[in-house]
Order: structure tokens, then sequence, then C-alpha cells
């Protein structure tokens, strides 16, 4: 799979504004997507309304139970591949431990799922286009991963996640937010803060992305890996 790099406002075409589209499925973490979709509402706005934000689904729209004592949202959209902007990943929650034997659905028995539902075929769509970067929140590089989107790249998810990364022929970085091109993922789940930041101040520049974060009195934490600069000599 060919890196490009992140696709800058205006991006390699026509189009009709931005747009962050926010993937919801059965079992998703609220938090990993109402952090984005937050920062990326507020940032829209400070941007004069250039960049819609919207929970879609894989199959259209639909209430979506979360994994969080059915909690739902309402995705009023399909996920549409063909949408400059971004498309954003969550991750699941629900318990750690347990037998899936005995029905019990565990967070990689529901990563799982979504990785193996009509979403994967959406988002090989979405990586294919030139126009949107694919971004993830905690497990969400997880679904990403088990579907065999990400090999090779660079990556991070939840700490408790990072091996299963590496099994599934991702390169695990330890930071915040790992910027591999079309390709960023944040760490476990308030890192969806930094990673919608992230992206404005990649889009419209920092003075949009500190307006955002004086308003939520939030500093992002962490530096961005990228792949650039220089080697860090071993001492």
């Amino acid at each position: 799979m060919s890196i490009r790099p992140l696709v800058p406002i205006g991006g390699t075409g026509d189009h009709d504004g931005m747009h962050a589209q926010i993937v919801l499925y059965d079992g998703f973490d609220p938090l990993d997507v109402i952090a984005p979709f937050e920062v990326l509402a507020a940032g829209g706005e400070s941007a004069g309304g250039e960049l819609a934000v919207t929970l879609v689904s894989a199959q259209g729209p639909r209430c979506v139970t979360s994994g969080t004592r059915g909690l739902a949202l309402a995705a009023t959209a399909a996920l549409d591949p063909s949408k400059h902007g971004c498309v954003i990943v969550p991750g699941a929650s629900g318990p750690v431990a347990g037998d899936p034997d005995d029905g019990v659905d565990t967070i990689p028995v529901l990563l799982a799922r979504a990785a193996q539902s009509d979403l994967t075929p959406l988002l090989r769509k979405v990586f294919d286009n030139p126009d949107v970067t694919v971004a993830a929140v905690c497990g969400g590089s997880l679904v990403l991963a088990m579907a065999g989107l990400i090999e090779r790249r660079r990556a991070v998810t939840h700490h408790m996640g990072m091996d299963l990364l590496e099994a599934a022929g991702v390169h695990p970085v330890t930071a915040r937010v790992v910027d591999d091109g079309d390709l960023i993922t944040a760490g476990g789940v308030t890192s969806g803060l930094d990673l919608a930041l992230y992206l404005l101040d990649r889009w419209y520049g920092p003075r949009i992305a500190h307006a955002v974060e004086e308003l939520f009195e939030y500093e992002r934490r962490g530096t961005v890996w990228r792949d650039a600069g220089r080697d860090p000599v071993e001492v």
C-alpha cells in the first residue's frame, strides 16, 4: 500500500469543503467518537464552516449501540469513500476479560467483528482515495489491522493492544499520535482529543487548533511521531 502525505485543505481537486466522517459500529467506544466530534465541530466553526462533521455507519442511517452501558448514538448517513477529508475509526468498549464461547463480547471480539463487517470494503475504498486521510483512535487501529488494511504501516493503539498490532504485521510506535501519511492514529481513549487537534493544525494551521484548545481548556499532550528528521543516536 502506497503512503501519501496528509491531504491539505483544498486537496488535489475540486471539492465542496471538507468532510470528517466518524464511523459508528456496534460496540464502539463513546469517547473515541465524541472527543473528535466536538473538537472537529468547533474547529469547523472557527474555520468559517468549511468542515462538516458527520456520524456514519457502513449500513447507513441507524441507531448504533456502544459498548458502554447501552449508550447509543445515531449515524445519520452511510460512510462515503468519495468525500474529501478524513474518516475516523474509533475503538470499542466492553470487558477486557471473559470467554467469548460463553457469549462475552470482549473488546477484541467487538473489534474483530467490526473488521469482518461491511465496514472493511468501504475502508478499502477510502484508502484508495487520494483525497482522504484515514484516522483511528485507540482500538480503531486494531480494526484496520485486523482487516488487513495497514500491514507494514506505522501506527499506535491502546498500550494493551500494541502486541496485537505487531502480530497483524503493523509497525507499532509508542507515541500519543502517529502520522504515517494518509494514516493518522492515536493511543488510548483520551488521545482522540489530541488526534483531532492535530488534524485541525494540519488542515487550517495552529491558530485554529489553539482557539479550540482554549475553548475546551485542553492542551495537546505528547509529541506527534512522523517519519521525518534525524535518527536518534543511542546513548
